[in-house]
């Protein structure tokens, strides 16, 4: 959830926006299809306390343009879940994200989440179904001193108790231009990870 500024250069998205590619078929599926898997993902208490994750950047094509890791500190307030972010990539970057995520209760006891960070444009938005959370925003990466607007296909998928993976497509004008993949391991997880490091690569 989370991401990513400077991963991709300016000469990768003048690449990626120059073909025309439909992006991902995940946007088009019905969280339906998610609801009787398991484990059953409650975004709030997995997030909730420290996690950590590993992540790599990959364009179009499949090539691997960075790699990154994550510390996560999740604190939730009634309905508000704040993650507080802080990335190191392989070139020995830094970087710091805030997220706001609110759950909402509709009228027919149906939820939905929004989510706001500095750098997100309005909210995200999305639900969680089954083991499942999907949901998208538009999020502006600092490329080379420009902002520049992409949108981010964003998706999650509980594993086991402290295990998640997230798989987030990218897109500009509606194009394909990369994809992001994390690992998210937390509480017990993390005890076979004393050698995860943010002070240097």
């Amino acid at each position: 959830m989370l991401y990513l500024n400077k991963i991709i250069s300016t000469r990768n998205l003048i690449l990626g926006i120059s073909f025309l590619f439909l992006f991902t078929g995940c946007s088009q599926t019905n969280m339906k299809e998610f609801e009787n898997n398991q484990p059953k993902l409650n975004l709030f208490s997995f997030f909730k306390g420290e996690t950590i994750a590993y992540g790599i950047f990959e364009d179009r094509f499949g090539n691997l343009k960075r790699q990154f890791r994550v510390k996560i500190n999740g604190e939730v307030q009634g309905k508000t879940l704040t993650l507080d972010e802080d990335f190191l990539y392989d070139d020995g970057e830094k970087a710091k994200r805030i997220w706001k995520i609110t759950e909402i209760i509709d009228k027919n006891n149906n939820i939905t989440f929004e989510g706001e960070a500095s750098d997100v444009e309005g909210k995200a938005s999305g639900s969680v179904s089954g083991n499942t959370l999907n949901w998208s925003y538009d999020i502006y990466l600092n490329i080379k001193g420009s902002n520049i607007k992409v949108h981010f296909n964003d998706w999650i998928y509980k594993q086991s108790e402290d295990l998640a993976i997230n798989r987030a497509y990218v897109s500009k004008f509606g194009l394909n231009i990369g994809s992001v993949t994390l690992v998210f391991l937390r509480g017990d997880a993390i005890k076979n990870h004393s050698s995860f490091d943010l002070s240097k690569w």
